[in-house]
């Protein structure tokens, strides 16, 4: 029998939310995916540059100032593979001197790639919640321009920022060994094509907050934020010859997410079963899941990264989120 399925290749990054759709236990209606799993520092440069796949993982904040700058190849669908209170992974050195954020006033400080959205987030959270300004730090940023995000974007360092390139001969880590960096917003070591780092820096670093999941929980509680980093693009010219993939790409990705929802509460059971727990406490996790997909309840998150990208010199205008989004999905 012919299969009448759509074909369409899709990247992803290794993610349990995302697995069953990867392994193909859940296959959106009319569609047949070709996947390929790749690091999301790899995956982004090559859909950026080479637009390679017809559905990925996409950087939340280089798709701001894709769309900012005139490039509309890609569609977003209200899925968030990605959240993390990314600020509280910022490292300093221990023989830094940096206790507070407000100690990073004039230091030196390695970012993979200063366009990066965990780097908006850390940087928009220094501002907005310690009064630490990006043109307060001197930048160093380790990915070049032709195997990063801003090469394929664009990206210029914005007015009054200091934002200096590692040059190929060394890198993150090993500047951090020598000293020659007090800390860094983000360190990544995993093997791709687009990062550098390998080497262990443990030893002579520490996190700016002693404890980060009590900072996370304190920012959470004020703001009501959850970042989110990734979102899914589909390329706007098959949306516009199939408009109906957004929504079934969408329920896919939600049957996926439920389906390891599922199997994750499956250790609840018993306590249901004695009665030591009842249903209220899972209508309580169904109404207040922190990993939602959905534009309506990740609407507040979704605004103030655009407003960081916007006001942190990053995107020529600031972008609507109905121009990011597939319109069909922005009921969901």
């Amino acid at each position: 029998m012919t299969d009448s399925r759509l074909e369409l290749s899709i990247a992803l990054s290794d993610n349990e939310r995302t697995r069953p759709l990867i392994e193909g236990r859940v296959v959106p209606q009319g569609i047949k995916l070709v996947p390929t799993m790749v690091h999301p520092s790899e995956m982004f440069w090559r859909q950026l540059r080479f637009a390679e796949f017809d559905v990925s993982e996409m950087s939340m904040s280089s798709l701001i100032i894709s769309v900012s700058r005139g490039d509309t190849r890609w569609v977003a669908i209200p899925v968030f593979t990605m959240r993390k209170f990314f600020h509280t992974s910022i490292i300093v050195r221990t023989d830094s001197g940096i206790t507070t954020p407000a100690e990073l006033r004039g230091k030196r400080i390695g970012v993979p790639e200063y366009q990066q959205t965990w780097a908006i987030w850390s940087r928009g959270i220094l501002q907005h919640e310690f009064d630490v300004h990006a043109r307060d730090i001197e930048w160093f940023m380790e990915r070049n321009p032709d195997k990063s995000h801003g090469g394929a974007t664009g990206f210029t360092a914005p007015p009054g920022v200091r934002v200096r390139q590692i040059p190929p001969s060394t890198n993150m880590g090993e500047m951090l060994l020598r000293g020659e960096l007090d800390g860094a917003l983000h360190y990544l070591v995993d093997r791709n094509l687009v990062d550098r780092s390998t080497v262990d820096i443990s030893g002579v670093t520490r996190y700016l907050f002693p404890d980060p999941a009590a900072e996370g929980r304190r920012f959470y509680a004020k703001t009501g934020l959850f970042p989110i980093n990734h979102t899914v693009v589909v390329r706007r010219s098959l949306l516009e010859r199939h408009p109906w993939i957004a929504l079934n790409l969408y329920s896919a990705f939600a049957a996926a997410k439920e389906e390891i929802a599922r199997y994750g509460d499956s250790y609840l059971h018993w306590y249901f079963e004695t009665g030591l727990l009842d249903g209220g406490v899972k209508r309580t996790l169904a109404d207040n899941d922190p990993l939602g997909y959905g534009f309506k309840a990740s609407r507040a998150v979704l605004e103030t990264i655009a407003q960081y990208v916007h006001e942190q010199g990053l995107s020529a205008r600031r972008v609507e989120l109905k121009e990011l989004f597939a319109a069909s999905t922005l009921d969901m």
